[in-house]
C-alpha cells in the first residue's frame, strides 16, 4: 500500500485490515471547496500542524460541521511541501501513541492544498481577498514571530518593511501582505490566530505584523489592523507532545504493508515523514473572537472561551503543570545520560523530582474553570510523561531553555514572593541550579556535555565559566522575576549549584539527597 488517494480508494480493505481508519467523507469534494472557497489558511507545515490542527479540521469535515479543509502554506521550510505533502497527495498518516502501548492509525485528508508562499504569492493574494476566508492560523514556533535582535531588524524583515507589500520574505511580512490585500478588497474581516506555544501569543503576533505594516505608511491600513471588529488577534493555548517521526514507528507501519515510511530531513533540519507520531491527549483553548465567523471548532474538542480563561489555561500549563516538569526532566536527563523522557520517569530520583515540583507549582496555579489543574497534572504525571510509546527526548526539550525559563518558573516565584512564602520553595531553586550546572562543560559522569541549541547558550556558558553566577541570577529576562532583592533565594540556588559541581555523580547525589 502507498499513501495516496488512489490507494485509499482502490485498496480500502487492505488499509482497514492494517488497522488504519480512512477518511469518512468525499475528499475530492472537500478539496474543491477548499480551493474555490477558502475558509482557513494556515502558516507552518510541520508535524504539530499535520498531526493535530489538521486532525481537528478532518474531524469537522467527517462529522458534517465543515465542507472544506485547510489551505496549508509553508513560509520557513518549503521543502516539506515537496517531501511529505505532494508525494502523498496531501494525505497524512496520524499515529496516536497510547500510554498502554496501543497505537491508533488514521489517515487525515483535511489539507485541501499546500504550497510555499514565496513560490506562489498570487495564490496567497487570491486566498487573502476571498470573502469566504474566516481565519489565518500559525504554528511557526516562537522564532517565527521575531523581527529583530539587538543588532536591528533581520534582513528579510527589513526588506519587507521597504517593499514587502509587493514581495514579502518573512512570515510576518507575508501576514501583513495578506492583510493589506484584504484591506484593499473592502476591509474584509478576519481572525489572525497564533497557535504557537508562547504567552499572550495574539499580542506578539499583532505587534510584529503592525511594526512591518507601519513602515508602509498607510494610515487607513493601520486603522483597519487596529479595528477589532474587522481584524482580531485572539489568544490561544496549545498542548500536544508531538516528537519528530520515530524509526520504530516507521518500522511498524512498514510491517503493516505500508510503503515509503522512512524519515526525511530537510536542508533546514526539519525531521518529517509521511506519518506523524504523537500522544493521544491534546488541548487547544482559543479566545472566541472571530469577526468573519469561524469553523465549529468546539465540535472537535477545542475550548472556545474568553481571553481571561485562555490566559489562565496557558499559565496553568506553561507555568505549573507541564512545561516546568519538562524543563526539569530535560536538563536533568541531559546531565544524567538519558535519551527518553519515559525512561526518566522510571528513575525514582527523577520521578520524585517532578512530582515534588508539580506539588510546589500547584500552590500558585490558577484554575481556568475548563480544565482542573489537579486533573491536568495527574494526567501529565501518570499518563503522558510515562508513555513508553512516545519517542520524546530530554535533548529536544532542552532546546532554547533560556527562552522558556521566564514563563515556566517566573510566575511561581512571583506568586510565592507576593504571598510571603518564597523561603518555602525548595524544588524550583534546585531545578534552576541544575540548569546552571547543565551549562557547564561536563555531564554528571564527567563526559563532555552536549548542549541543545539555544540563542543564549554561549553567552550564559561564558558567564558561568567566569564565575558570574550573581550576574546570571539577577537577569530578569532569564528568570521572569526580579531577583535583585531575593538574596536568600539566590543563596539557596548557589548552595545547590556548588554541591552539583563536587565531582562525578554529584548531580545524582544531590537530587537523591534533596528529595
Amino acid at each position: 500500500m502507498k499513501l495516496n488517494l488512489e490507494s485509499i480508494i482502490n485498496e480500502k480493505e487492505k488499509w482497514e485490515k492494517a488497522g488504519v481508519t480512512l477518511p469518512a467523507y468525499d475528499v475530492a469534494k472537500a478539496r474543491r471547496n477548499t480551493v474555490e472557497k477558502p475558509e482557513w489558511v494556515h502558516f507552518g507545515t510541520g508535524n504539530i500542524f499535520r498531526g493535530y490542527i489538521g486532525g481537528i479540521c478532518d474531524r469537522l469535515i467527517a462529522e458534517g460541521y465543515s465542507e472544506s479543509g485547510i489551505n496549508a502554506v509553508a513560509c520557513y521550510d518549503s521543502e516539506t511541501i515537496d517531501k511529505v505533502y505532494r508525494p502523498y497527495d496531501l494525505l497524512c498518516l496520524d499515529v496516536g501513541l497510547k500510554s498502554d502501548g496501543g497505537i491508533v492509525k488514521k489517515i487525515n485528508a483535511s489539507i485541501g492544498e499546500a504550497f510555499a508562499a514565496r513560490d506562489d504569492l498570487e495564490r496567497l493574494k487570491a486566498i487573502a481577498v476571498s470573502p469566504t476566508l474566516k481565519m489565518i492560523s500559525y504554528t511557526i514556533t516562537e522564532k517565527g514571530y521575531a523581527i529583530k535582535d539587538d543588532k536591528g531588524y533581520f534582513a528579510p524583515v527589513l526588506e519587507d518593511m521597504e517593499k514587502g507589500m509587493n514581495d514579502p520574505k518573512s512570515a510576518m511580512g507575508m501576514t501583513a501582505y495578506m492583510l493589506y490585500h484584504r484591506y484593499k478588497a473592502g476591509e474584509l474581516p478576519i481572525a489572525v490566530v497564533s497557535l504557537d506555544n508562547m504567552s499572550r501569543n495574539g499580542d506578539r503576533l499583532k505587534a510584529s505584523v503592525s511594526e512591518i505594516a507601519a513602515a508602509w505608511k498607510d494610515s487607513g491600513f493601520m486603522a483597519y489592523l487596529n479595528d477589532t471588529s474587522k481584524v482580531s488577534f485572539p489568544f490561544s493555548m496549545i498542548d500536544k507532545i508531538t516528537p519528530r517521526p520515530d524509526g520504530k514507528v516507521a518500522e511498524m507501519l512498514t510491517s503493516c504493508g505500508i510503503e515509503d515510511m522512512e524519515m526525511r530531513v530537510t536542508g533546514k533540519g526539519t525531521y518529517i515523514a509521511a506519518f506523524v507520531n504523537a500522544e493521544l491527549p491534546g488541548y487547544l483553548v482559543i479566545e472566541d473572537s472571530f469577526p468573519a465567523g469561524r469553523p465549529a471548532l468546539e465540535k472537535a474538542g477545542v475550548y472556545m472561551t474568553d481571553r481571561e480563561t485562555v490566559m489562565k489555561a496557558e499559565g496553568m500549563k506553561v507555568g505549573a503543570c507541564l512545561n516546568p516538569l519538562h524543563t526539569a526532566l530535560a536538563v536533568s536527563g541531559c546531565l544524567l545520560g538519558f535519551n527518553k523522557i519515559s525512561e526518566e520517569m522510571k528513575d525514582e530520583d527523577l520521578k520524585k523530582l517532578v512530582y515534588a515540583l508539580a506539588e510546589e507549582n500547584l500552590v500558585t496555579a490558577e484554575d481556568p474553570g475548563i480544565i482542573s489543574p489537579e486533573a491536568f497534572v495527574k494526567e501529565v504525571l501518570e499518563e503522558r510523561l510515562v508513555n513508553p510509546n512516545l519517542p520524546d527526548t530530554p535533548q529536544r526539550i532542552a532546546t532554547d531553555t533560556s527562552q522558556k525559563i521566564p514563563q515556566r518558573f517566573g510566575n511561581t516565584i512571583k506568586g510565592y514572593t507576593e504571598a510571603g512564602r518564597l523561603d518555602e520553595l525548595k524544588v524550583i531553586p534546585l531545578v534552576i541550579a541544575i540548569y546552571l550546572r547543565y551549562l557547564g562543560d561536563k555531564d554528571d559522569a564527567g563526559n563532555e556535555m552536549k548542549h541543545s541549541s539555544d540563542p543564549r547558550l554561549e553567552e550564559l556558558r561564558t558567564k558561568i565559566a567566569s564565575g558570574n553566577i550573581d550576574e546570571v541570577l539577577n537577569d530578569e529576562s532569564l528568570f521572569g522575576s526580579d531577583m535583585s532583592d531575593k538574596q536568600k533565594f539566590k543563596d539557596k540556588i548557589k548552595d545547590y549549584y556548588d554541591k552539583l559541581n563536587e565531582g562525578s555523580g554529584a548531580v545524582r547525589k544531590l537530587i537523591h539527597d534533596s528529595l
